[in-house]
Formats: C-alpha cells, sequence, structure tokens
C-alpha cells in the first residue's frame, strides 16, 4: 500500500507523459520519475520495520529492567536505552505490558521481594536494598499496597508453603522436610525413585526447555555448579531468584548446611548428621565382622564403557565405603583413581580388577546397551564374578551426593552382608 497515494499517482503520471519522448531531457527525466518512483515504493515498505525495531528496542529495555531490577532506573534513561522519545516510549511500553514503566518496574521488584522473604531470614532493610528500593519504610508501604499485608507478615503466613526447585539437590530438601516443586529426571538415569516423590511432577532435563518450569513457579531455585551444563545459571535466574552450591559433592556436609540455612532448616541439620554418622557406625562394626579383609569394589556401566570408582577421598561412593564404612579397596582402585573420581577401564584393565566383591549399576535408559557394553570374556575373568560376588544396586540411589543416597549405600551393603 502507498501512503500518500497522491503521491504515486504524481510519479506514474510523469513517466507515462514522457513515454514516447525522443528529446534527451524528457528521456532523462523520464528516468528520474522511475528513480524516485522505486524510492518511494522501497520508503514504504521500510515504515514497518521501522515500526518493528522501536518496539523490539522497547523490547529489550523491558528484559533488562527485569534483569537489573535493582538498578536505578526512570522512565528517561530507558528511553535513552531504546533511543525513543520519552512520550513514545511510555505509550509502546504501557500498549505491551498494560502498566506505564514506573509502575511495571515496582510490580518486578515486589515480586523478587516476596521470593526473598520465603527463602531468606534477611532483614527487611537488606531485602529493600537488594531489589532497588532504597527507604525501608518506602519499601513496607509500596509492599503493603501491592500485597495487602506488610512484608513481616507475608514472610509469616508464607514460608511453610515455599515452592522450591533445586535439580539434583532433592536429597538434600527431603532430608530436611521439604517436599520440591518439581522433581529432576534424565533420559538415561530416569528419576530419583529412593525419595519417594511420586506425587512430584518430574522435569527432564534432556528433553524439556526450561520454560515448562514456569507453569510451576518456584519461588527460588537452587543448583549445583555443574548443572550449568544443562541450563545456564542466566535462565534459571530469570524465572526465579537462583542460589549455587559451590561445595564439592564430597563435602556432603557443608552442602546440607548451605542448602538448610536457605530453606530455614538449620535446627535440623545436627539430628540428620548425628543420625547418618551413628549409623554409618555401627555398620562398620557388623560389615568389619562378615567381610574382614575382604575387598569391595564399585562399578558403573554405560553405553560409552564400564567405569571404577574411587577410594576413600572422591567420588558418590568411595567415601561411604572405604572412609565412612572402613571397607577395604581393591588395589587396582588405589592405582587408576587416586586424583579421578572414576576412571574408564579397558578390556585389560578390566581383568586386573581382583575385588573379591564387586558392586555395580547400569544407565537406566540404555541398561540394555550397557549390559551389552560388557566384554564377556574378560568378565567371566574376574574373582567375584566366577565366584557370584557381584550385586547390582539402584543407578541414581549410589550415583548421588546427598545424605539419604548415602544412607541407601548402608542399607544396601548391610543387606548384601549382613
Amino acid at each position: 500500500m502507498c501512503s500518500p497515494f497522491s503521491d504515486c499517482l504524481d510519479y506514474l503520471e510523469g513517466i507515462y507523459r514522457n513515454r514516447t519522448a525522443l528529446d534527451e531531457m524528457k528521456v532523462l527525466e523520464r528516468h528520474i520519475r522511475f528513480q524516485q518512483l522505486l524510492l518511494f515504493l522501497l520508503q514504504q515498505n521500510l515504515t514497518p520495520n521501522k515500526e518493528w525495531n522501536v518496539r523490539q528496542s522497547v523490547e529489550q529495555t523491558i528484559e533488562q529492567m527485569k534483569r537489573y531490577y535493582h538498578d536505578p532506573w526512570t522512565v528517561e534513561r530507558l528511553s535513552e536505552l531504546a533511543n525513543v522519545p520519552r512520550w513514545q516510549y511510555t505509550r509502546l511500553f504501557k500498549g505491551m505490558t498494560g502498566k506505564i514503566p514506573l509502575q511495571y518496574l515496582n510490580e518486578v521488584r515486589i515480586d523478587r521481594a516476596k521470593q526473598l522473604l520465603l527463602v531468606t531470614n534477611d532483614p527487611m532493610f537488606d531485602i529493600a536494598q537488594n531489589v532497588g528500593f532504597g527507604d525501608e519504610y518506602y519499601f513496607n508501604r509500596r509492599f503493603k499496597q501491592a500485597v495487602g499485608v506488610s512484608p513481616g507478615i507475608y514472610r509469616r503466613n508464607n514460608r511453610e508453603n515455599i515452592q522450591v526447585w533445586a535439580p539434583f539437590l532433592e536429597d538434600y530438601l527431603v532430608a530436611l522436610g521439604v517436599t520440591p516443586a518439581m522433581q529432576c529426571s534424565h533420559a538415561n538415569w530416569g528419576k530419583q525413585e529412593y525419595l519417594g516423590l511420586n506425587e512430584v511432577p518430574t522435569f527432564d532435563i534432556e528433553t524439556e526447555d526450561v520454560e515448562a518450569l514456569s507453569g510451576v513457579k518456584p519461588d527460588f531455585i537452587m543448583m549445583e555448579e555443574s548443572f550449568e551444563r544443562w541450563i545456564p545459571f542466566d535462565r534459571l535466574n530469570r524465572l526465579a531468584p537462583t542460589f549455587k552450591v559451590t561445595h564439592s559433592g564430597e563435602d556432603w556436609r557443608t552442602t546440607l548446611r548451605t542448602v538448610a540455612d536457605l530453606l530455614g532448616k538449620m535446627d535440623k541439620v545436627k539430628e540428620i548428621i548425628g543420625e547418618y554418622e551413628h549409623k554409618a557406625n555401627e555398620a562398620k562394626k557388623i560389615l568389619k565382622s562378615s567381610i574382614q579383609g575382604q575387598t569391595v569394589a564399585c562399578l558403573r556401566v554405560s553405553d560409552a564403557g564400564v567405569y571404577l570408582y574411587s577410594g576413600a577421598d572422591h567420588g558418590y561412593t568411595g567415601p561411604v565405603l572405604y572412609k565412612d564404612l572402613g571397607l577395604t579397596p581393591p588395589e587396582l582402585v588405589t592405582q587408576l583413581t587416586s586424583q579421578d573420581r572414576r576412571v574408564p577401564l579397558t578390556p585389560e584393565q578390566l581383568v586386573r580388577l581382583d575385588a573379591d566383591h564387586v558392586v555395580i549399576t547400569f544407565d537406566r535408559l540404555s541398561e540394555r546397551g550397557s549390559r551389552s557394553a560388557i566384554d564377556v570374556i574378560h568378565w567371566q575373568m574376574l574373582p567375584a564374578v566366577r565366584n557370584q560376588r557381584v550385586y547390582e544396586v539402584d543407578f541414581l540411589a549410589w550415583m548421588n551426593y546427598g545424605v539419604l543416597s548415602h544412607n541407601r549405600k548402608i542399607d544396601d551393603l548391610l543387606k548384601i552382608f549382613a
């Protein structure tokens, strides 16, 4: 569509008038008219793109505001960032969000404040500063206007109904008496069935997009640093306040304390750790009398091959088996895994595994393929295989650092050896 169409007609009439002209000047005028017509038509097509670019610029400032909500935003700053006049920016912003910019910003800040009230014990002044309200009293007034109650009352009334997503940290939540909003699963590994979260919906980190979590509306998210190989921290933090747990997996006691502190459950930590250590000490006495002097190894089998797990200082299993329970690793564990949590075994290395007992687990979805990954000839040469001392255990209950996982390892070993 040409607008105004009369301009288009003028160009066409000028070209038509000189259609048969032989005079050089008339021919030149015809060419000029044609070029003007082309320019006019191109400008008509560019107008929607320009409008689209303006809207895109406003959208980008909205995303920045949501991400850096604690910054001192003003309409002037936002419009300059979008390179749009203030009057036009406000009009476009309201058309896209239904709200004027500072009203929208306050709602974002209040939502973040609600989440922090639920998941931290921070004083009101700190929360006000964190979300961008420089004054605690102004924060209290704004919060009560938006929510209907003061921040303190909101915290007291809602603390027990907190919605937490903690991918592959669910073990710690359940140990502390907290049911996660959603549980993690993996196409190859399944879900952590040993936790008994049968009524909790699952999120498959291999196949589902993080946007699927928006329906659950977690109040906050906890993640280990290693989880970023699936979903980056920034994407999660845009969904809800996200806290990184940076301790090594082997240091599960510190991880438990960190999670408990975030959930306001520190009063439970001493009892949980004490019960585990008592259980481990009692199991150690039983196992010492039943398999004293015999060696135990742990293998994981997947499509990629056979892996031997480490000694007392590393990995999912070593600290429990060899440190807490005092079991003895075979020589091959000492030789190959001193610096690693696990090592892949070649067929030649596998036959050197002279452990008296072997605990083995398989990746779930690829279980059929995993079993075929074992070289039967070499496998049959192992002393534990010949003596029928190979014991299969649940994959995610053993490939986990949580305290409930470690309790399950002890239970399994007592069933096997006691």
